[in-house]
């Protein structure tokens, strides 16, 4: 009577852990299929539906790039403040203790809680016709709301979090041991930001910009508020992308949607190119 060979425990539980990866792995690779990659087919799909010829010709309209160089402005000038301020708001919360330290974190993260709109709306409460500076605005002869300026005021507003986010966790792990070793031999404050605090957070501060960057092109809530809707003035692409879809230019929406689609693919590129350079450096990090 031979007796059956059962395979070990070990070897069972492998089994079953391999079967487990390779499900969670598939079950992610569908839920990103389904929720980015869908999404985006069917946007090429859209704008690519009357030719390309259509597409090509609805995204050379003078609207579409006064748009596009509005969303660009807006990026470029609230993504670089964002950063300042989130350095310097990680920094005074990580190196130095003081009252209302708490409270200050918690505004950071408002932006996080209250809805775009509402973010809007506060600009519009400030600055309207009938906003708390609107006489000294008036006196002055000076118009912020339906302008340029407050669309980046409200994109600074909703991005604000992000730079901070990202760099408070990795200076509170990080330490001021080198900060306060430099400044016991006389290093001035900005050499230590320049050659230690900066190379040492650098890569959590590109994550930052990059996502606040990828928040600014993309906003929506908060810049319709303020911006009046008026184009080929103060329309950013994503606003623009709706009126043409209310007007059933469908090519034209959808096209104008892919270029956005195309600006934020750019961000990601230069996000996994920079990595991939960097690759030794990030490792040595990591294990720091």
């Amino acid at each position: 009577m031979t007796a059956e060979v059962l395979p070990s425990a070990p070897a069972s539980a492998t089994r079953k852990q391999g079967l487990g990866r390779h499900l969670l792995i598939g079950l992610a690779l569908l839920w990103l299929v389904l929720i980015v990659l869908a999404p985006l087919g069917v946007i090429l799909i859209e704008a690519l539906r009357k030719g390309a010829d259509a597409a090509f010709a609805s995204l050379s309209q003078p609207d579409v790039w006064a748009a596009a160089r509005l969303t660009l402005l807006t990026t470029a000038v609230a993504t670089p403040l964002n950063a300042v301020f989130g350095l310097a708001a990680a920094w005074c919360v990580t190196r130095f203790d003081f009252i209302g330290k708490t409270l200050l974190m918690a505004l950071i993260d408002l932006p996080l809680s209250v809805s775009p709109v509402i973010s809007g709306l506060v600009w519009v409460l400030l600055f309207g016709a009938s906003g708390w500076f609107a006489p000294w605005l008036n006196a002055a002869g000076l118009q912020i709301m339906f302008t340029p300026v407050a669309i980046i005021l409200a994109t600074i507003l909703v991005t604000l979090p992000y730079v901070a986010r990202e760099l408070i966790p990795l200076m509170q792990q990080q330490g001021s041991d080198e900060e306060l070793a430099a400044l016991t031999l006389g290093a001035r404050p900005s050499a230590i930001l320049l050659f230690i605090t900066l190379p040492n957070v650098r890569w959590a501060l590109l994550y930052g910009v990059l996502l606040a960057n990828a928040r600014a092109m993309g906003e929506f809530g908060a810049v319709s508020v303020v911006s009046g809707h008026i184009r080929g003035l103060t329309n950013t692409l994503p606003l623009h992308v709706e009126i043409l879809y209310n007007e059933y230019d469908f090519v034209g929406a959808f096209a104008t949607a892919a270029l956005l689609a195309g600006l934020a693919l750019v961000t990601l590129i230069l996000k996994s190119v920079l990595e991939h350079r960097h690759a030794d450096d990030l490792a040595a990090r990591g294990r720091r």
